[in-house]
């Protein structure tokens, strides 16, 4: 028997499904079809195609969008990725960024672009992933902003639903109001290394730093997904609901 591409596997549908039972009054349709569906969206995000380039055997496309544009509003992989996270081992976190470009079929959408998480800067128009990740590495928070603002934006957002005790980042965060102090205030500990422009010095954790890598091995891992690597969703949250369910399979991995 062939491996279709980019299919789920039965154990990570076995444990999908579960979750995704209290979304079938919303979709409407039997288990198996909404095993392809899942399976649509999965191949489209890995391979980094238009919508209308799926392959027949899911169907029509502008079905599958419809429905995927549907738990995007609804929130459904959201859920599914907050209930996965939840066995997250909190002995530290860590907390990063990483810049993704947008493609110019992206910014389409009427209104502000920067409400869409599309800002543009040297390299064209961007988005900004935040994220994250536990002490194993695997994700447990996100927050899109345009590409050009600053990782703090992020932090202000993502800091306040840490629930380890030490959080690890790089000298980016060192902000004493919005990061280090806030962090204190909290009871946390701070495991940033200074910038070289700080009057007052300040020790960290260098050997706990080492271990930073592993939001950096989460990104990549992320960004295996084409169309998240390439940003081509008009809607933040539109892909912000891809990021989601690509978090919650690297959970199932």
């Amino acid at each position: 028997m062939t491996t279709r591409r980019y299919a789920l596997r039965d154990d990570q549908w076995e444990r999908l499904q579960d979750l995704l039972l209290d979304e079938r009054g919303a979709v409407g349709v039997t288990a198996k079809d909404n095993r392809l569906f899942v399976e649509a969206v999965l191949y489209r995000y890995r391979a980094g195609i238009p919508w209308r380039d799926l392959p027949e055997r899911f169907g029509h496309f502008r079905k599958v969008h419809t429905r995927f544009r549907r738990w995007a509003k609804t929130g459904v992989w959201q859920r599914v990725f907050q209930v996965l996270s939840e066995d997250a081992d909190n002995e530290y976190a860590m907390i990063d960024t990483t810049i993704v470009r947008a493609h110019q079929h992206s910014a389409g959408q009427r209104g502000d672009a920067n409400a869409q998480a599309i800002g543009r800067s040297k390299g064209g128009l961007s988005t900004k992933i935040h994220a994250t990740v536990d002490a194993l590495g695997n994700p447990t928070g996100f927050h899109l902003t345009p590409g050009q603002t600053c990782d703090l934006d992020g932090a202000d957002v993502l800091l306040e639903n840490i629930q380890a005790d030490t959080v690890l980042a790089d000298k980016g965060y060192d902000a004493d109001q919005r990061v280090i102090e806030r962090l204190q205030q909290q009871g946390k500990t701070a495991v940033i290394p200074p910038k070289r422009n700080r009057k007052t010095p300040r020790d960290y954790d260098k050997e706990l730093y080492k271990a930073r890598h592993l939001i950096e091995n989460f990104f990549a891992k992320l960004k295996q997904y084409r169309a998240i690597a390439t940003r081509y969703d008009k809607l933040a949250e539109t892909f912000l609901s891809a990021i989601y369910m690509a978090a919650a399979l690297i959970w199932l991995n």
